[in-house]
Formats: C-alpha cells, structure tokens, sequence
C-alpha cells in the first residue's frame, strides 16, 4: 500500500465559509488503486502553514504520496506551488504536465500552476483546489504513480494500477 497524505489549501473552507469537498473527491478516486489515506489537513492560503504540513509528511511521517489540492491558480493569494517548489528537491515536470494535458471535467484546469516533485522519499503532487478537476488531474496520472513510488522509494509495489 502507498501511505496518502491529502492537505487541502483553501481560505475560505479553513475560515468555515463551505465545506472542503476536495478531499472527499480524492479519497473516492484513490480507493481505486493501492493506496492509504493515513493524513488529511486543511490549511488557509499561507505559505508557512503549506510547507509545514508537507516538511512534517515528507521527512517525519514518510509518506509515499502527498497530494495537496488548491491555491494552484492565478490569484494573488494562490501560493500553493511556490511554497512546495521551496521544498522540492527534484521536480518531476512530466507529471505535472500530464495533469494539465487531461482537461477532463473543466478547460480550467489548464491554467493550474501546480507542480510535482520529490523530497526525500515522498512524491509531493499540486491538485486543483475544485473537486472535480482534482480528481481528473489526480486520475491523469494514475497510471504512473506506482512506478514513480517505486522509482523514489527503492520499493517494489505488488498492487500496480
């Protein structure tokens, strides 16, 4: 199994203003495939709350997969790629373009800035914050999860998607 941590960045579920359904698309899709959800997280838009969350899973927690969702667009206050390309230690652009190349539930999800990479053992993904286009994105790169975790991890993964 591959250990799935979720952190859903929005500043207005974290305020209370709507529930985060985000998290909740993620877990469905994720069932599909050999994974664990072990954390979930939600935090406002603030950078030093982002990289807390994901330093901690990464190099405490040892998530295989850490998926972030929102604050991947182009408002001012959408930092989500900037505070995890400060933590990157290798960025893995091909993933991150697949997920933009599989517009799926809205064209929108092609101005998504997110980016992907690894630190440590971890693969760090940015999600969409909207549920649907999380989950497109996320579905895009399905076929490709199991082995990259197996790349990073030295890890051989019996359950292949």
């Amino acid at each position: 199994m591959i250990r799935v941590g979720i952190l859903s960045v929005s500043d207005e579920a974290a305020r209370g203003v709507y529930p985060d359904t985000t998290h909740t698309a993620l877990r469905e899709a994720l069932a599909a495939g050999p994974f664990e959800v072990a954390a979930y997280e939600l935090v406002p838009q603030e950078s030093a709350q982002i990289k807390r969350v994901l330093r901690l899973w990464a190099d405490r927690e040892g998530y295989e997969l850490i998926l972030s969702a929102g604050g991947t667009g182009l408002s001012p206050r959408d930092n989500t790629p900037e505070a995890t390309r400060e933590l990157l230690e290798r960025e893995v652009p091909g993933l991150a373009e697949q997920m933009r190349a599989c517009i799926g539930a809205s064209p929108h999800v092609v101005l998504s800035r997110g980016v992907v990479g690894t630190r440590g053992r971890s693969l760090i993904v940015n999600l969409p914050g909207e549920p649907d286009d999380a989950r497109v994105a996320l579905e895009a790169i399905f076929p490709l999860l199991s082995k990259t975790i197996e790349m990073i991890t030295g890890k051989t993964l019996t359950s292949q998607r």
